[in-house]
Parts: C-alpha cells; structure tokens; sequence
C-alpha cells in the first residue's frame, strides 16, 4: 500500500504571491501558495498601528502610528527578500487617502523599496467585491466591507460591479458617531447613504467583508449554535442577524464574554460594529447576510487571474491541492468519480458533479491517513477547513460522503442543521461507491477500465471482466450490497 504522506512528500504549497494591505486599523502581510483559483495562506501577520485614528481625530496619521507601520513594512520587505517573494503588491486605502500627510507617507514607503498603490474609494470597493465574486462565483446582490476607516458597498452581479462608494463609518469612527445616541447614529448612517444616492433591492443577498463583521459572525455561530467553526459562508437570515445585532449593540465591551477566533481588539469594537449592521438592515432590506473571508486581498489576487483561470470551480481546485498532498493525483479522483456515477440518486441537483468529485478527492485521501486518525477527519476537513466555493450544505454532503467511506451509516445529529435528509443520502452513496471502488479496483486504471457499476431494473450491477474477476471478494461483495441497501436496490456481480 502506498503509505505517502503530506510528511514524506514535497509540498505542493510553495509561496508564490504577496500582498501588503496598509489599512486604518491594521497592517497586515499575506503570502499566498497553491492553485491559483482557491489560494492557501501560507503566511500572516499584522500590526494594529490604528492609522486611521489620527485621521478621525485630526486629519493626519499620527507619527507613532506611521512609525509602527513603517517599522512592520521594514520586516515585510526583508522577509520577502528573504523567501525570494518577487511577485508583491503593496496597496494603502482609507486612512492613507484621506490623510493630509498621506502622499509623505507614501514617499516613505518607497524609500524601503516597496511601490505603493493608493486606490481610491470606488477601488477598494470594486476590488473587494471582486473577492467576493472569486469566492461566490454565482454572487448577486451588495457586498458591504467594513474597515478601520470607511464602508464601502457595492452592487454585484452576473455582469459584473457597479456603483461603488466609499463611506466614512469605519470601526475607528463609529465611537464618536454613537456617542450622540443611537437615534442620531441611525440618522447620520442613512444621511451617509443618502448623500451617495445609493439603495439596495429590498430581499436582496448582503455580503460581508472586514475582520469586524466576521466577529460578529462568530458571535452570531456561537449563539446559534452553528456546527461550522469557519465564518467564511456562514449564512444567516437578516430578521434573526437584526435580533442579534440589536442586542448586541446594546451591551458594553466588558461585559462581553470571550468568544473562540474573536481577539480582544475586535471584542472591544464588536457592540459598535453590530450597531451599524443593525442599520444597515433596516436601511438596505436585505434578505440574508453571508460573511466572506475574501475581500479586498482576495479581490487583487482576483484582477490578475487569467480567464482561464477564473472559469475553475474553486472547491476543486482547492480539493485537488489539498489531496495530492495525500498522493491522490486529481486524474485518479476523477476516474472513480466516474465509475461511480452510476451510484446518484434521482434527487441529484444540477451541478452537483463538482461537489461529488470533491467529495471523492477527499474519500480517496482518508484511505492515507494513519486508521486511529480517520475518526476526525469528517469534521476537520468538511467542516473546519476553509473551503473555498462550498456552502454549507454542501460542507455537510462533503462530511456525510466521508463519513460513508468509512463504512459507517450514522451520521452526526448537526448535519442536518446544515442540509436536507435526501442531499446527506444521496452524499452518503457517493462514499458508499468510492468505498466499493477503492476495495474491488485499489483505484487503479486496469481495474476501474475493467468493471462496470450500473443499475438495471431494481438491482445495482458490477460487472467484471474475466482476467481481474480475482478481485472481487467477500469484503468487495459485502460493500456492493450496503451501496446497494442504501440505494434501495438488490447487489449482483456478474
């Protein structure tokens, strides 16, 4: 048996791409690897210089401030020399652009021999609704990304981006905006909005960018008892998202309780945060809130994909990566994805080929790891990993399949939390049939090229060419039935 391991192999993840985000809050450094349409980070790490407060208070960025940046873009800029990182984008957005110091500040980055780029409010707004249109590929409706020194709302939809607008209500702004009550800052967020002549469909999907609103996400999980740890595609009604920001606005930051993934800075900000998002949905109507990890960063990673490139499915770009980690290179997936297609069920929903072929990836990758550390897998890699492009039932059909694979039948209560009964069966017959697969063939070519699954009449057929008829056994025989039962149908082998 093949006993290769993300140890023993070379990794596929090499840093390829960098991007350095000068915000009003924080300066952060992301180096990214993998496959270009759903990349992994490799590297993060921010300072809070909290640019964006002297500009809020005066106008300027404060020299302490500058001088924290410039010191952590001074350790950008060796370490990706160091990793011989070329290929480095370096923007600036809200507290740059509206700093009377900002051009001076600028100049000072170029002196460390970085070239930044100061993109204007339209920029940063159509820029990380390009992240989000990478990461929701069938996205329709406004993306709102909150940052330390503005709000930028965006209109998209199949034929792109429009009307974008950048507003002064970043988190850094937001105390001085309540402190003169909740009604005048109701008041002054609809006045913003109005002064931009900017409205929303009412029903419309609201996607949500910035570290603040995906705080808020984790407090939102945790109240409902969310059975997804990642906030990124965390999905919820605005009517219940409005219950929760009210209230939460209504608290102090001490009194909050610690939450897993908020750090203190955020828990510090979250009331304020959730006091905007309360009126941002009475003013924009929308019909559901959907977060999003991907955002202004994603968004130039987005500008320089080539077509080609743009037009992958990212869950399996991302499942391929991951697996052939495992050794399971994407052409040996999608041969037995094929031999078992015979396995859907009738309820099968349109497009749902990308999902069973990401589900097969990750079934054929449990078969290399260690048999005590297969138990966890499920919940680790289908509904802890980020996976880009999978929403969340679609992360429970992806946990159901492995959970299959293993040859198990029951399944965590919490999914049905995430999908309906007949999508976690139909998932569950993919991990059936990979199972059957992988016994009967060793997911070889000779074998799966030598056999056939089909389904004729009420039975669940594998038939078998004469020279590898060796192969089946008692333990193939007793999968193809259990594949079968499920499907509710009658295993033969011929």
């Amino acid at each position: 048996m093949n006993q290769m391991t993300r140890i023993t192999r070379t990794s596929a993840y090499i840093p390829t791409r960098a991007i350095i985000d000068i915000g009003s809050n924080t300066v952060r450094l992301v180096i990214y690897g993998g496959p270009a349409r759903a990349p992994d980070v490799l590297h993060n790490e921010k300072i809070t210089a909290r640019l964006g407060k002297g500009v809020a208070e005066n106008g300027k960025l404060g020299a302490r401030a500058a001088g924290a940046a410039l010191a952590s873009l001074a350790r950008y800029r060796t370490l990706l020399d160091l990793k011989g990182i070329r290929e480095v984008d370096v923007v600036a957005t809200a507290a740059v652009r509206d700093a009377e110091n900002g051009a001076g500040f600028l100049e000072q980055i170029r002196a460390l021999g970085l070239s930044p780029r100061l993109l204007t409010g339209e920029e940063e707004a159509v820029t990380s609704a390009h992240g989000v249109i990478g990461a929701f590929p069938a996205a329709d409706g406004v993306v709102g990304d909150l940052g330390g020194g503005s709000l930028e709302l965006v209109d998209v939809d199949a034929a792109g981006c429009r009307h974008g607008i950048s507003l002064p209500l970043g988190t850094l702004r937001l105390p001085g905006l309540r402190a003169a009550g909740e009604r005048a800052f109701g008041q002054s967020v609809a006045k913003a909005l109005r002064r931009a002549e900017w409205q929303a469909a009412p029903g419309a999907t609201l996607y949500l960018v910035g570290g603040s609103l995906r705080a808020f996400a984790r407090h939102a999980m945790s109240v409902s008892a969310w059975p997804i740890d990642d906030p990124h595609g965390f999905e919820i009604d605005a009517a219940a998202a409005q219950a929760i920001a009210k209230a939460l606005a209504r608290r102090k930051p001490e009194a909050l309780t610690t939450t897993s993934g908020i750090s203190s800075s955020r828990l510090a900000a979250l009331p304020d945060t959730a006091a905007l998002l309360a009126v941002l949905i009475r003013s924009l109507q929308p019909g559901r809130l959907v977060f999003s990890s991907w955002g202004l960063r994603e968004g130039l990673l987005w500008d320089r994909m080539a077509p080609g490139v743009r037009l992958q499915d990212p869950l399996v770009a991302g499942a391929a990566a991951f697996t052939s980690e495992y050794g399971i290179p994407a052409g040996t997936a999608a041969m037995v994805a094929g031999w078992t297609a015979s396995a859907r069920l009738p309820e099968t929903a349109p497009g749902a080929e990308r999902l069973r072929l990401a589900a097969t990836m990750l079934c054929l990758a449990t078969a290399m790891v260690e048999p005590n550390l297969r138990g966890d897998l499920a919940r680790d890699w289908a509904l802890r990993k980020r996976w880009i492009g999978a929403n969340p039932a679609e992360r429970a059909m992806l946990a159901a399949a492995m959970i299959a694979n293993t040859g198990r039948s029951d399944l965590p209560a919490e999914l049905a939390l995430l999908a309906a009964p007949e999508q976690l069966r139909e998932a569950q017959a993919w991990g059936l049939a990979t199972r059957l697969c992988r016994r009967f063939s060793g997911s070889t070519a000779a074998g799966v090229s030598g056999s056939t699954l089909r389904v004729e009449g009420s039975a669940l057929v594998l038939q078998v060419q004469p020279q590898i008829a060796v192969l089946v056994n008692e333990g193939v025989e007793r999968d193809l039935k259990a594949l079968a039962a499920h499907l509710g149908l009658k295993a033969e082998v011929r």
